[in-house]
């Protein structure tokens, strides 16, 4: 294990001082070199590339029991200390997932439009009801904001929009695209629920501009969006 240390690190530190510090020979380290390895050195070897193959294709979010688990499925024979130990070695480790979060910024020095709504979600012709929310989507990079505008009547998304944090700007981009594709009379009705993105200045502007009335759940009810 020590002659491994010195071997590992002989790039970065000199072969002597590490010796005498772990109280081994610099003729015995050398002598380790020279000689073949092991049977259980090779089968270490052996389980680490599958190791780290396993790792790599999780995008590195496995630990130790995950890796197990995806090994023995495979069909390789080994033990939770044994990948404990080789990915220690190696430097991996898992990553944790990210939560899920709340996008919804509800500030308070923002005043809430009424329930224009009222929970009826039909529409008798297009153009005449949207409503909008924020979510997240997981990809390979991470969870993605989206906000989408849509449309009751056809139940299609006019508006959209992408953004690596939920900030106002990809909102009201949501809200430019569904207005420039759909072009709507004044007269629409907006709904959304509470959050900041929608009670900013700018996006109730937006509306104003296009002659929209504003409509929001009310606090706490899920079901009125």
């Amino acid at each position: 294990m020590k002659f491994r240390f010195v071997h590992e690190y002989r790039e970065t530190f000199r072969v002597g001082p590490m010796c005498a510090v772990l109280g081994v020979s610099r003729s015995g380290f050398y002598a380790w070199r020279q000689r073949p390895p092991s049977a259980r050195e090779q089968a270490d070897a052996a389980l680490a590339t599958r190791i780290r193959l396993v790792h790599r294709a999780s995008r590195g979010t496995y630990g130790s029991p995950r890796v197990l688990r995806a090994l023995r499925a495979a069909g390789a024979p080994c033990g939770k200390h044994r990948v404990a130990r080789l990915m220690q070695r190696e430097g991996l480790q898992g990553r944790a997932k990210t939560r899920f979060r709340c996008t919804s910024t509800v500030r308070a020095e923002m005043p809430a439009a009424p329930n224009h709504l009222g929970r009826d979600f039909t529409a008798v012709a297009p153009n005449r009801v949207w409503v909008s929310d924020i979510t997240q989507v997981r990809t390979a990079e991470g969870w993605l904001f989206l906000a989408v505008i849509l449309d009751l009547f056809s139940r299609r998304i006019v508006g959209w929009a992408t953004a690596a944090r939920p900030e106002q700007a990809f909102a009201l981009e949501a809200l430019h695209h569904a207005i420039q594709h759909r072009r709507p009379h004044a007269g629409l009705l907006h709904h959304s629920d509470r959050g900041g993105q929608y009670a900013s200045a700018n996006y109730q502007e937006l509306l104003d501009r296009h002659g929209m009335i504003c409509s929001m759940s009310r606090p706490g009810t899920c079901l009125d969006h």
